[in-house]
């Protein structure tokens, strides 16, 4: 099992939305590395922490997990979508995304300043300067320091 962290702007997808819509595929990402991971490493089971970016606060909001493989982001293919790739063919597409279900919403958002002031998540990545990937790998360590932040019910497996 592998650990995440994955950002979402809470106007756009929050992780209420999540809540309500139970499972959604992560799509409309546009950064090849994002893509990467969520193609070559990601897999059924693993764990994420939902961040809510440009917000206030910004910070963790909740917890999901991955439900499906990846497989070919639709938003690519659709002129009306602002993330239309006509580049993309439906044979070889350029843009995947990942199914990801809800599992747990925070009481409180822990925020992107409780996070730096945590000294053990000095090493953390969305911690880094000049880090602004949307989907990241998260040490087994951070993850389950963050839940003992956000005070969750969820729990890292042994």
């Amino acid at each position: 099992m592998r650990f995440w962290l994955m950002k979402s702007e809470p106007d756009v997808f929050s992780i209420d939305d999540l809540a309500r819509a139970k499972q959604t595929g992560w799509d409309s990402v546009r950064n090849y590395q994002a893509r990467n991971s969520m193609r070559d490493d990601m897999a059924v089971g693993d764990l994420v922490l939902f961040y809510h970016s440009n917000a206030e606060p910004s910070g963790v909001a909740g917890v999901a997990k991955v439900v499906g493989p990846a497989i070919a982001d639709p938003t690519q293919f659709d002129p009306k979508s602002e993330y239309h790739d006509a580049r993309s063919a439906k044979a070889d597409p350029t843009w995947l995304m990942v199914t990801v279900g809800f599992v747990e919403r925070f009481d409180d958002v822990v925020s992107l300043a409780a996070l730096k002031a945590e000294r053990s998540l000095a090493g953390m990545p969305l911690l880094q300067k000049g880090q602004r990937l949307s989907v990241m790998e998260v040490s087994k360590a951070h993850f389950a320091r963050v839940l003992k932040l956000a005070k969750a019910k969820t729990t890292v497996p042994a």
